[in-house]
Order: structure tokens, then C-alpha cells, then sequence
């Protein structure tokens, strides 16, 4: 091929490393060997097993064994074609975490001074929690129009400027992205006949894309005759959930439109994040003609009113949206990895049981046992109760069986799989146990005791409730359950007549220490001696006469 026998013989290595054409490499790695080997190091070669070098700029594509679909992973391209994408957003080498670092030396507090309009635009709590959110420093409204900003630096001027944008929100043509970018702005090209459609009646459709996903959102033109640049302001992931979100709508609109932008969504933002593997994948469903089915593979693949969809992406904390016809998952490496294989598994499931080889040491799975008699108690009619479980948690959950296995009989059981992060893994499993419990008393808690972990990392602890004790800490339909769980933080489940709490060493001190009071409120009433200590207490002095009115009937 031309090269020399030391790039050679570096290809091999690290071809016999494992790095290949999947794109599963480490920047600095590849980075070294872009500049031994001659290339610019933003422009690092893919090694393929065979040894020869392959550009990164083209898509790698990944069969499924099941899904008929192939996806193709793209996360580096030329630095002229990522330096600045031509719809005007910038990309920069420095990861955005490193901008918005908060230790405590770096904490300043700024100031702003109104005018009388921004005054009374800001006065809306609305708009000054939607500051706060996207630029994260902490916002108050003083007296005498002076607006107060504590964080980072950065926090702070990104504060400062969203106040100036949402106070102006129409620039014009005076309007430049390289002016007002931080590393923390796109902007998009939206044709004048989806507008309305995007932006919704009195810009309710972008209110809940902001709400979702903690960005600020506005369309800069005055001229409404001609296409529309809508920019958005947030953190790399706020800002690609809200680009997503747009593009989806505007594409059932406009369809076409995501394919003339492909490669600028595709690349924008390419490892800028604090893991620095920031990237995207994407994969076209297969329509009618190759499955047979009327909507092809994306209905199943989309849910009953989106419902699969959000469970892939809250399950593997990817950002997993459908434009057209194409899944566009954006995340670190890790999370588009696990959104492949979720979505993998989830089309297994139509052909037969889906087995999970490497479950054991996965650190994204939880694994239990269920009676066979509790299974369809479990799973509820045509699913809905584990639809239930993984709504609330935002886990992938299925019965897992090798293809071998056959139906088994009275007393055995099957393996429930539960993916996603540990507290909502955790959530989903006191969930099923409790049910389980309910079902067939004892198969949980048959020889179980009161255990109190003392690591301050995630753990469980074990209350054990007398029967009255319970029913009053479980209240009407577990309404006082729900209460003590808000108010600690902590996971609370009642499985039997113990109390399974889970979180970490704070969470779980607050959450027992709550059920104590509450216990205590049936024999009397409960004095707090010292609330000085404690970051989780308001104290309000109530008039005498108005204690009955402030507690109700």
C-alpha cells in the first residue's frame, strides 16, 4: 500500500488490539497514530483487522442478526468540513465540560442591570427558571432591576447572554452565530412552510422541547417571507434533543429535509463532551416493501404513542429519536452502544426468546428469578403491567430464555432481565418483588431480616413493620408510600411487611429517619429538637387559630 514498515507494523498492533472498522477506539490512541503515520491528527485513520487504513469519514455499517436494518456510526470527518457546519454552528477541540466546571474556586456572582422592559419580561419565574436551567448558574431577581447570577464563569456570561437573547428575541440579519456561540449554540435552516408547524400556536410545540430538554430556543429572522434560522442555546445534549425533536416534526412536513442536512447533524459537536466519545449512529428502517408490514419496522420500533421509543432512550441514556424513516441515536460511545443492542433485542423478541449471553457481567443488567405462577401476575394482560413498571423507571425489561429451552413445569421459574442504570434497575426490581410478594407471601422475605448498609455509595437497607404499622405507612393507595419516597430521595418499596430502602447513605438515613416520624405521629406529636443542622427542613411559624385551616379535615 505504499506505507512504511513502521506505519505497518503500527496498523497491525493495533489491529491486533482489536481496534477496527466498529469505531470502538480511544482518541488518543488513534490520535498517536495519525501522527506517526503521517495524517493530521484530527483526521485519525480506522484500522481494519486486515491492517489497512480506512478514512473515518465514511459511515461503518453494523448488521443485526435480526434487525433487517443496518446502522452506520460516524463520530470524526476532516477538520474543514467540522470546524464550523455551513448552517452556523461551531465545533471547537475543548469539551464542554471542561467550560462549565463549577469547584468552588471558580464560583464568582455577576450582576446585570435591566431596563424597564427587561424587567418585566424577566419578573416571569418562567423565564428566569429556563435561564437557570440551560446556562446552570443559579439566577435571582433583585430589587431595582438588577439581575443576579452565581457560578462558573462561563455560567455566568452564558446567564448574561441568554437574559440579552430572551429579552431580544428577534435579531434579524444582524443575527451571527459566530458572535453569540460559546460552544453552546446550533443553529437550523427550518422552510418557511414548516414554521408554524414547529414552532406551534404562540410557540407552545418549542415551550415543551425547551421544558424537555433545558435549552432556549428562537427563530432570529424578522423576514418572514423566506426560510427561517432557529437557534439553540443549551449544553451539547440539550442542544442535539431539541435539534432531533425539530427535525422529527419538521421531516413529516418537509420530507427531504434531513437528508439535505444529513452529514452537518450527523458530525455536529463529534466528541465534545466530558467522555470525549460524543457521537452519533443512524439507521434506516426497512418500509412495507421489504417487511411486509404496513408500516414497516419503525412502528414496532416506535410504540403505542411513542412509548418504545422514549423506553430505548431513557433505558440506555442515549438520544434516541425517529426522522423519516431513520433512527438517529446520539451519545457517548457507551450509551449508543447499549441503544444498538436494546433495539436489537426488542426486534429479536418477534421472532422467538432472546437470551442475553454476557449478562453476568454486563453493569447495565439485573437479572431475577420468577415463580412461573407469578409470571402472568407479573406481566399483566398484554403486557401492561411491566409497561407499567418501565414507564415509571425508564427500564427495558423481558423474560429471558434460550432458544433450547422449552416450557417448564410446576415450581420452577424464569429469568427476568431489567437494563438500564442502577437506582432505576433497582426501582423496577423492589417493584416486581413486591408483586411477587403480594402473590405468593414468603418468596422474598421467608427468613429475611433487618440489615443496615453503611457504605455511603448506592445500597439498600430492610425495615421490618408490624401489621399495623404498614397499612398506615403505606396509606391509601400507597399515597404515604409515595410521600416518604418524594421527600427522602430514596427508593421505598414494600415488599411484604419489610421496607426496602435504596440510594445512597444520605438518602436512606433521611428516608428511615422519616418513617420513625411518622410511626411516632400515631402516639403523639413529633418534636424535632435541632433543625439547624439540616439542609432539608423549612421551618414555618403557623398563627394558633389558623393551625386547623393549614391541616385540613
Amino acid at each position: 500500500s505504499g506505507s512504511s514498515p513502521t506505519q505497518y507494523g503500527l496498523r497491525m498492533i493495533l489491529a491486533d488490539a482489536g481496534i477496527g472498522s466498529n469505531g470502538c477506539y480511544e482518541k488518543d490512541v488513534t490520535g498517536l497514530a495519525a501522527n506517526l503515520c503521517g495524517a493530521p491528527p484530527n483526521i485519525a485513520p480506522t484500522i481494519q483487522p486486515s491492517g489497512l487504513a480506512m478514512p473515518c469519514s465514511l459511515a461503518v455499517a453494523e448488521r443485526s442478526p435480526t434487525l433487517r436494518s443496518d446502522w452506520s456510526r460516524s463520530e470524526s470527518r476532516s477538520n474543514s468540513q467540522s470546524s464550523r457546519s455551513s448552517n452556523g454552528s461551531r465545533c471547537s477541540q475543548k469539551k464542554e465540560g471542561a467550560s462549565s466546571s463549577t469547584a468552588a474556586a471558580d464560583i464568582v456572582t455577576e450582576v446585570l442591570q435591566l431596563g424597564n422592559d427587561g424587567v418585566a419580561l424577566l419578573s416571569s419565574p418562567r423565564l428566569l427558571e429556563k435561564i437557570a436551567r440551560t446556562s446552570e448558574a443559579k439566577v435571582a431577581m433583585m430589587p431595582n432591576g438588577i439581575l443576579q447570577m452565581t457560578g462558573s464563569l462561563m455560567q455566568c456570561r452564558r446567564a448574561k447572554k441568554y437574559a440579552g437573547i430572551v429579552t431580544n428575541p428577534r435579531f434579524g440579519p444582524h443575527f451571527v452565530a459566530h458572535d453569540l456561540d460559546d460552544e453552546d449554540l446550533t443553529v437550523l435552516t427550518i422552510p418557511m412552510d414548516v414554521v408554524g408547524y414547529v414552532q406551534g400556536r404562540d410557540g407552545s410545540v418549542l415551550q415543551r422541547i425547551e421544558d424537555e430538554w433545558c435549552t432556549i430556543m428562537m427563530f432570529v429572522d424578522t423576514d418572514l417571507s423566506r426560510p427561517q434560522r432557529l437557534a439553540i442555546f443549551g449544553t451539547v445534549r440539550g442542544r442535539r434533543g431539541s435539534e432531533l425533536k425539530v427535525l422529527s416534526a419538521a421531516e413529516t412536513k418537509s420530507p427531504g429535509l434531513f437528508h439535505s442536512i444529513r452529514d452537518d447533524v450527523i458530525y455536529r459537536d463529534v466528541y465534545k463532551d466530558d467522555s470525549g466519545s460524543w457521537g452519533t449512529d443512524t439507521m434506516t428502517f426497512k418500509g412495507e416493501a421489504e417487511t411486509g408490514d404496513k408500516m414497516g419496522e419503525i412502528s414496532y420500533a416506535l410504540g403505542k404513542q411513542g412509548s418504545t421509543r422514549q423506553k430505548l432512550q431513557r433505558s440506555s441514556g442515549c438520544i434516541v429519536q425517529y426522522v423519516g424513516m431513520v433512527a438517529v441515536c446520539s451519545g457517548t460511545r457507551v450509551e449508543r452502544t447499549r441503544a444498538r443492542e436494546y433495539m436489537k433485542w426488542l426486534f429479536q423478541q418477534l421472532e422467538g426468546p432472546v437470551y442475553v449471553d454476557d449478562w453476568q457481567v454486563r453493569d447495565d443488567c439485573t437479572v431475577m428469578d420468577i415463580p412461573s405462577d407469578c409470571i402472568g401476575y407479573i406481566t399483566g394482560n398484554k403486557r401492561a403491567t411491566l409497561s407499567i413498571i418501565e414507564e415509571e423507571w425508564g427500564t427495558l425489561m423481558f423474560f429471558m430464555s434460550e432458544a433450547h429451552e422449552k416450557g417448564r413445569g410446576r415450581g420452577s421459574s424464569e429469568m427476568l432481565a431489567i437494563f438500564g442504570p442502577e437506582r432505576a434497575r433497582r426501582g423496577s426490581e423492589l417493584k416486581v418483588m413486591s408483586g411477587i410478594e403480594t402473590k405468593s407471601p414468603g418468596f422474598f422475605t421467608r427468613g429475611l431480616r433487618e440489615k443496615r448498609a453503611e457504605k455511603p455509595g448506592f445500597a439498600t437497607d430492610r425495615l421490618v413493620f408490624r401489621d399495623d404499622e404498614l397499612s398506615y405507612a403505606l396509606g391509601k393507595e400507597g399515597v404515604t408510600r409515595k410521600k416518604l419516597e418524594n421527600a427522602s430521595g430514596a427508593i421505598l418499596q414494600y415488599v411484604g411487611n419489610f421496607a426496602f430502602i435504596a440510594g445512597d447513605l444520605v438518602e436512606r438515613r433521611r428516608c428511615t429517619e422519616f418513617i420513625h416520624w411518622l410511626l411516632q405521629q400515631r402516639r403523639g406529636i413529633v418534636t424535632i429538637g435541632d433543625i439547624s443542622h439540616r439542609n432539608d427542613v423549612m421551618e414555618a411559624h403557623i398563627p394558633a387559630q389558623c393551625k386547623g385551616w393549614v391541616t385540613g379535615n
